[in-house]
């Protein structure tokens, strides 16, 4: 019997790039998005169905989860992928963005997780995959939301591995590095303040100029699939990420700091980075 997914955010980037890997793979795939627009490129056979679901409105997901169950009997496996980046100085931030920020990139997470979780332990077990970002575990200037709510799926999901391994349901978090996707453009909103105009300006200039060079989501959708089909208690994968993650461990938190303002926010950082 063929194994089911159910995927959020799955219009584009990672979420459609996962959602495509999992039914070449044979799976049947739930790729929910807000608002479901078929383009040609989904042409990938009728294991797939494309329910509306938005994380922030509880009914579409009950809805979602019922399609799913309806179509194909059950969920294996459940992926956390919608979100999105709220940027800018905290400063600029009003409590109504940074609200919505919560609501989708955690209470979301929650509210889907809370539904799918008795479908797992009738079912015997499952696996739920979050996907945050090496944002969760360091942070860069003009980005406090949105690295705040990656540290707080961090946590819930080393948490919540606890609290479901009785039941035989794995928990596993994807901390992609930068990939190539339209998040720059479809997922970011920017908040502005006339104290930091040049730092906006710098910060914008040096993502747009990095996200020209980096990989596309094929290689997270790989990652998603091998923690998916990985039985053991393994917690964090990090595609494009583990240099990061490495050089935020090991080097001493002056240099890092300055490797990082500087990077971001002036030339020498990225000739020191260039180095390491």
């Amino acid at each position: 019997m063929s194994k089911t997914v159910l995927i959020t955010g799955a219009s584009s980037g990672i979420g459609k790039a996962t959602a495509q890997l999992f039914a070449a793979k044979g799976w049947n795939v739930a790729a929910t998005m807000r608002s479901p627009k078929i383009t040609s490129d989904w042409a990938i056979g009728n294991r797939v169905i494309y329910p509306r679901l938005d994380v922030t409105v509880p009914e579409t997901i009950k809805s979602a989860i019922s399609e799913t169950l309806e179509r194909f009997n059950r969920i294996d496996v459940l992926v956390n992928n919608a979100g999105y980046a709220l940027m800018g100085p905290l400063e600029g931030l009003t409590p109504k963005q940074l609200e919505h920020q919560f609501q989708t990139n955690v209470f979301g997470v929650v509210s889907v997780t809370q539904q799918v979780l008795p479908i797992l332990r009738r079912q015997g077990g499952g696996t739920i995959i979050n996907v945050a970002s090496i944002g969760g575990r360091l942070a860069f200037p003009l980005a406090t939301s949105y690295h705040a709510s990656k540290w707080a799926i961090d946590g819930l999901s080393e948490a919540l591995r606890y609290e479901l391994q009785p039941f035989g349901i794995r928990v596993k978090i994807i901390e992609p590095g930068g990939i190539k996707t339209d998040f720059i453009n479809r997922g970011t909103t920017w908040a502005t303040h006339p104290a930091y105009t040049k730092m906006i300006e710098r910060v914008k200039s040096v993502s747009e100029r990095l996200d020209a060079t980096l990989p596309g989501p094929k290689g997270v959708a790989k990652t998603i699939y091998r923690a998916a089909v990985d039985r053991t208690q393994k917690l964090r994968y990090a595609p494009y990420g583990q240099a990061y993650l490495l050089m935020h461990a090991i080097l001493p938190d002056a240099l890092w700091r300055t490797i990082i303002s500087n990077w971001m926010l002036g030339e020498t950082g990225k000739k020191l980075m260039e180095r390491f």
